[in-house]
């Protein structure tokens, strides 16, 4: 049995089977609900259900409370319907424009740029290519059905390989693999493009990105993206770690800060230690960017990294700073351990 899912104000429709989310059903159809995660950690696929009837399967109540819930809220990316629905969610454009493939990969290069995180360079097969827009992710596929997902670090302008940040999640399923049994010339396999987390072209304000850890992948796509086509918006890189190392491409943002006329660079640094010497900001990353910026009222913010900074980003940008809501934007990095968390 299939349902028929409506989605407003677009008025898109699409089908959807009994056993199947409403996200992949909405993927498979080419429309354009936003997500992230896909896992029900992150909420980028919250929205309401104004007709018919849905179910969850397992979720973070951070994601989505009772309150809402009850409310109709829904994450598309764990509810399965029990009839023809009607949602209204805010469709993202473009973000069907790419196909989704599945291809195989090799690695060409692993390079370790600091204790916990290296550079993996993929090369496509020679008759492949992949278009993607800056800032979505890929996800590779595993043994037993698991999968794990890694925002492109590069810009699809730059025509190469693809490049992926990896931090080392100590007894992880791959990145134990990545760290200690990987070599070059590997094969993988990945499906992507993914992800709606890229820059929204239609608006001109300025932009305030913010980063924690890896996080900095995408948006070093994005930067680049939006240098490639000479934007005139003014863009803002807040990149936040707990040491000095976890910052590993600083010299990149750097150089970024000098070349880049409407560019600038904030990195921020929680728990560096005395003999590493750190004369930079300190504290969390989306406190300096409350310091500097109290009234974001004319902004849009584009978050990556570890769920406890996106939320918490999100919360008090918009609480506190006037964001408007729909103008946070983000990719939160959830781990199988953040999964297990309550």
């Amino acid at each position: 049995m299939s349902f028929q899912i409506t989605v407003q104000p677009s008025g898109h429709q699409f089908s959807c089977d009994e056993d199947e989310t409403v996200l992949a059903a909405a993927i498979r159809a080419g429309v354009g609900l936003p997500y992230g995660c896909k896992n029900g950690a992150c909420s980028s696929c919250k929205g309401k259900v104004l007709e018919g009837s849905v179910s969850h399967k397992a979720h973070q109540r951070r994601a989505l409370s009772e309150e809402e819930e009850a409310a109709g809220q829904s994450l598309f990316c764990c509810a399965v319907p029990h009839s023809d629905l009607v949602l209204e969610v805010r469709e993202v454009a473009g973000s069907s424009d790419f196909p989704i493939k599945k291809m195989p990969t090799r690695v060409t290069t692993l390079e370790k740029l600091a204790p916990d995180v290296i550079v993996m360079t993929l090369q496509l097969p020679a008759n492949e290519t992949l278009q993607y827009r800056a800032g979505q992710y890929v996800e590779f596929m595993l043994r037993d059905g698991k999968r794990r997902s890694y925002s492109i670090a590069n810009a699809p302008e730059s025509g190469g390989p693809l490049t992926l940040h990896i931090r080392h999640m100590p007894g992880g399923l791959f990145t134990d693999q990545v760290f200690t049994t990987m070599k070059e010339r590997d094969i993988l396999r990945f499906e992507g493009p993914l992800g709606t987390f890229f820059v929204r072209d239609d608006s001109d304000k300025p932009m305030i990105l913010l980063a924690s850890g890896t996080g900095f992948a995408p948006i070093k796509a994005i930067v680049e993206h939006e240098r490639a086509k000479d934007t005139k918006r003014e863009m803002v890189l807040y990149w936040g770690g707990r040491r000095p190392q976890d910052l590993y491409m600083d010299t990149l943002c750097r150089q970024w800060a000098d070349e880049i006329p409407n560019f600038k660079y904030v990195p921020v640094v929680s728990d560096a230690l005395e003999d590493e010497h750190w004369s930079g900001r300190r504290g969390y990353v989306h406190s300096a960017v409350m310091e500097d910026v109290p009234d974001m009222s004319g902004y849009q913010v584009y978050a990556c990294g570890a769920p406890i900074v996106v939320e918490s980003a999100k919360r008090d940008f918009v609480q506190q700073c006037k964001l408007p809501e729909d103008e946070f934007y983000a990719d939160a990095f959830t781990s199988q351990a953040d999964l297990l968390k309550p």
